[in-house]
């Protein structure tokens, strides 16, 4: 019987903390769940963490289970994997997803837990938030059979939409970043890597997810005549500057948000439970590995995350373990 928790909550911005929890018996349509693992979103949550969230995004930028307010004290994060300990016998003893923060264990609707295929590791699975945003986007961009498709920026929802279109027949794939080290995991995820100077052009679409305005206006560049750039990027209170001179008109080119907190009007068919289903069939494919790039026990989370604001860890998606608990 689990009855006390550890959770990770941002206590100001820039000082995280772990704060111990009393947690109550499940109700007949509720779990408890004893987390496994839970991975750090390293641009959203870093964000949180510096106080960055607007003012005017607050209620946006909640997580489904988070308690407290921006900018702190918060307690926030989403990639969540455990064993259901108590609850529905359909559920107890699976391995399951959640939208939950980092906590040691938890009590949520049955309905809020979604289990893991079998073929898909329990530390793989944390990336189901992050590939269920590639994949929403892929609704929203809809790309066609033979598209020159470049994405870039070679964060977690970057390399997820890149590991995506490998699977699209005849698409060519190149994946564009900065860091001449993330031609390793464009190797690993079947994709072509190339540096943001030497980047191929006349592309049918650019998807951005660099977080910058150099990032996105190179994406611009890239397009052929009246391509489109799908911006994933989320700036925070960062103000955005772009040269939207001749070539932009001249060449009618177009720049489309997507955004994970609605389901593509694309795909209505479907719902919020089925984009996360699929997005955890799709971890199947051991490429999406590349993207797990560190670990760390839950005592250590405050400082690492931390290390992962201020750049010291370079990292995509830094897995917490909790085998300690």
């Amino acid at each position: 019987m689990i009855r006390d928790a550890r959770a990770f909550w941002l206590r100001a911005p820039g000082e995280g903390e772990l704060r111990r929890v009393a947690l109550r018996p499940p109700g007949p349509d509720e779990v408890l769940v004893r987390t496994r693992f839970s991975g750090v979103s390293r641009g959203t949550e870093t964000l949180v963490f510096t106080g960055g969230v607007p003012a005017d995004q607050y209620a946006t930028m909640r997580a489904p289970f988070q308690e407290g307010d921006f900018p702190a004290p918060v307690k926030y994060g989403y990639l969540s994997v455990g064993t259901v300990v108590e609850g529905p016998g359909a559920l107890r003893g699976r391995t399951v997803f959640c939208l939950y923060p980092h906590q040691t264990a938890y009590v949520v609707p049955a309905a809020a837990v979604v289990v893991v295929p079998e073929q898909v590791p329990a530390a793989r699975a944390v990336l189901a938030g992050t590939v269920e945003t590639a994949v929403n986007a892929l609704w929203d961009a809809a790309p066609l059979v033979g598209d020159r498709v470049t994405v870039i920026g070679g964060g977690m929802v970057g390399c997820c939409v890149a590991a995506l279109l490998a699977r699209f027949p005849g698409v060519r794939v190149e994946l564009v970043d900065a860091d001449p080290a993330r031609a390793g995991v464009a190797a690993a995820l079947g994709v072509d890597f190339a540096l943001p100077a030497n980047a191929a052009g006349e592309r049918d679409l650019v998807v951005h997810a660099s977080a910058t305005a150099a990032g996105l206006q190179r994406g611009l560049e890239l397009l052929r005549p009246e391509g489109t750039v799908l911006e994933l990027s989320w700036y925070g209170d960062r103000p955005v500057t772009l040269a939207l001179g001749g070539a932009f008109h001249s060449r009618r080119l177009g720049i489309r948000s997507s955004q994970v907190g609605t389901v593509s009007p694309r795909r209505a068919d479907r719902s919020y439970a089925d984009r996360l289903a699929l997005a955890l069939d799709l971890l199947a494919d051991p490429a999406f590995d590349a993207l797990l790039t560190g670990r760390s026990r839950f005592a250590e989370l405050p400082a690492v995350l931390d290390r992962l604001a201020s750049g010291r860890l370079p990292a995509l998606c830094h897995l917490i373990t909790y085998d300690e608990e």
